[in-house]
């Protein structure tokens, strides 16, 4: 599995910063980037993780999995890919269903959230919240709908080796 120092530095690497000028966008310290990337900082604070998630094109939920800190299903996380993919029958057409449902949900949670950043008396730090809440629900939902196409092909082949 790769460690989250080691995510933090290839993409740190790949947007052309030094850990000095990450640490400047991201206002952390350059000390608390260089232990997590060295590995001596395994689990970093989650509130750092999200602040460097901007500025590395690594999602924030990515790095809380890699630190393990988070449960997300992403190409980072083959166990519960893993888990999706040996459904067979109700317990299936039950998962199916209930990511259906999350999709749907998030989505309207999503538009709440994004009306109420709108509004122009909102404080700073609570849109902030907000936008990240977005953020967080939106990254479910990609995830969610990979879950949906992985299990799609497994009730297909389910269905065509019902017919065999």
């Amino acid at each position: 599995m790769t460690k989250v120092g080691e995510l933090i530095q290839k993409g740190r690497e790949e947007n052309n910063l030094s850990m000095r000028q990450l640490a400047e966008l991201a206002n952390v310290s350059h000390s608390d980037i260089s232990r997590i990337e060295s590995g001596e900082r395994e689990v970093p604070n989650p509130k750092v993780l999200r602040k460097i998630s901007k500025y590395i094109g690594i999602n924030y939920n990515d790095l809380m999995y890699a630190s393990g800190l988070g449960a997300q299903v992403s190409k980072l996380n083959p166990y519960l890919i893993e888990y999706y993919n040996n459904l067979k029958g109700d317990d299936l057409r039950n998962a199916y269903k209930n990511l259906q449902n999350a999709v749907q949900n998030n989505n309207i949670v999503i538009e709440s959230l994004k009306k109420q950043t709108e509004d122009k008396s909102i404080e700073e730090e609570k849109k902030n919240v907000l936008l990240e809440t977005i953020e967080d629900l939106a990254y479910q939902n990609e995830t969610n709908e990979e879950i949906l196409k992985l299990l799609k092909g497994n009730a297909a082949e389910e269905f065509i080796g019902d017919d065999k």
